[in-house]
């Protein structure tokens, strides 16, 4: 099974010069807690609601004083439309992200997958005893291994 067939197509984007209230704004209309950054046609970062819950907190400042190039992720993890989700699923998992934009032969945005659509498609498959691209199981260790501390943290040297 391809990442084209369960990840979603109306992905609502960012530019890096809108302020945080823009990207918030979005993420509020739309019911999502990531927004793809998008500068001519490439994307350029991402931008989650923790990252701007912290870096109000951490600037002290109003989310219309900020703008998204200054608290967007740079470094991003991508996937095609035709990979296939066992693979974008290992990639989540050794990455640690929970979405990952979907690009096209052009590097173009055409979607983004998340690990709720994998753990939907696999109880899914499940469900219509398809044969299974991801069992549950699958989805249970990519969300392991996205959760688990990063390697050099405080948290992971405690472990």
């Amino acid at each position: 099974m391809t990442v084209e067939q369960v990840m979603k197509t109306n992905v609502q984007v960012c530019s890096p010069h809108d302020t945080l209230n823009t990207a918030v704004r979005i993420m509020w209309d739309h019911d999502c807690g990531v927004v793809p950054v998008v500068e001519e046609g490439k994307v350029v970062g991402m931008i989650t609601d923790r990252d701007i819950c912290m870096a109000a907190y951490l600037a002290g400042a109003r989310l219309s004083d900020l703008i998204v190039a200054s608290t967007m992720s740079r470094n991003v993890v991508t996937c095609r439309f035709d990979d296939q989700v066992g693979t974008v699923s290992g990639l989540m998992r050794t990455r640690q992200v929970r979405r990952v934009p979907v690009l096209d032969e052009s590097d173009k945005l055409v979607g983004i997958v998340s690990l709720t659509d994998l753990a939907v498609e696999a109880l899914q498959e499940r469900k219509s005893r398809k044969r299974k691209a991801l069992s549950p199981a699958d989805v249970g260790q990519t969300l392991a291994g996205i959760c688990a501390p990063h390697p050099g943290s405080e948290l992971a040297a405690a472990s």
